[in-house]
């Protein structure tokens, strides 16, 4: 039975398609595997990026060493007609498809309501939510299942304990944490210090140069003093840094427009702006150096990032061999600055 044991001869190297030289990888965490610098977003498979874009996708993913997958059991259940499951879904077709399953580590969460009952993170609804989860992938082992939301009418050493059958069970390999607080992440992390219980080894906070507050000023000192992972989520602030977003454009017909319009504000377009003249500059796209920015930043290990066509996935690819000057991120830290 497997254990995530915090040790280099436990932990098995991941199946490699591309060289050293290509890609560092970097570890999730003191007691974490290592992993490619950029996570690849799976919640627009089955959403905005069909069965066989997906397919392809993750294939060129894993040819150019993006060895991470980031997904969710309630992806995308906001889609009128989804009911939830439908990435992962997805991700489990393409491994029965390829028998690649070791070349590729599984993250996915749990706890953001799925209808009937089926939410939060206590110990009876766990066991359920693993084998949904499970049978979706169609794999015998998730190796990163995280608490997607707190559930604070759980006991933290319940939802801790069910977890440790889970791995037990070797259906689980690490467990993290998203959007927690830093209060909370902390407690939860002297919880299982305290009762010998599996610990969350990652964080997956909502973190980008246009959301920098919550996670720099709360959940940041946490991070540091614990030695977790880092793996932000909306990158790319649902698309807003990508450019595509400009000042006095109309964008309510964008699919994420409801999401990028708290963005769409003086100091919002400040930072587009720097990042399309850094981006010409470095024969670059915005997006690219949104990411290189994210992956600059000492206490991330690898953003999240998707994408729908592949002049967006060029970008993703591009920003891990991108390299800011000091001048380049100075100047990106004062205009997203939160007083900015």
């Amino acid at each position: 039975m497997w254990h995530p044991i915090p040790s280099a001869v436990a932990e098995p190297r991941l199946q490699q398609t591309y060289s050293e030289e290509f890609m560092q990888k970097k570890r999730l965490g003191a007691n974490g595997p290592e992993i490619a610098p950029l996570v690849l977003g799976g919640n627009v498979y089955g959403w905005t990026l069909d069965e066989p874009g997906s397919f392809r996708q993750i294939d060129r993913a894993l040819d150019a060493g993006l060895n991470c997958i980031d997904t969710s059991d309630v992806y995308s259940r906001w889609i009128p007609g989804h009911v939830g499951g439908e990435s992962e879904l997805v991700i489990g077709k393409w491994l029965a498809r390829t028998g690649r399953r070791s070349e590729v580590f599984i993250a996915t969460k749990l706890g953001i309501d799925m209808g009937e009952g089926k939410s939060g993170l206590s110990a009876r609804y766990i066991p359920e939510a693993i084998d949904a989860s499970l049978r979706r992938l169609q794999t015998d082992h998730i190796d990163l299942y995280q608490a997607h939301t707190d559930d604070a009418n759980t006991p933290l050493e319940e939802t801790l304990g069910a977890f440790q059958k889970l791995i037990d069970a070797g259906k689980v390999r690490y467990i993290g944490a998203s959007n927690y607080s830093g209060t909370r992440l902390a407690e939860a992390i002297e919880t299982s210090r305290r009762l010998s219980l599996p610990a969350y080894i990652s964080l997956q906070p909502h973190y980008n140069l246009v959301e920098r507050q919550t996670f720099e000023t709360d959940q940041l000192p946490t991070v540091t003093k614990y030695g977790l992972g880092v793996i932000p989520y909306f990158s790319l602030a649902a698309g807003f840094l990508t450019g595509k977003y400009r000042r006095g454009e109309d964008s309510s017909k964008a699919a994420r427009a409801g999401m990028v319009k708290k963005y769409q504000n003086d100091r919002g377009y400040t930072v587009v702006e720097a990042l399309v003249e850094i981006a010409g500059q470095l024969h670059a796209s915005p997006a690219s150096v949104a990411l290189a920015w994210l992956m600059a930043k000492p206490a991330v290990t690898a953003p999240i990032a998707s994408a729908t066509n592949d002049a967006q996935f060029g970008d993703l690819i591009a920003a891990m061999e991108l390299h800011l000057d000091a001048s380049s991120l100075r100047r990106l830290d004062e205009v997203s600055a939160p007083t900015a």
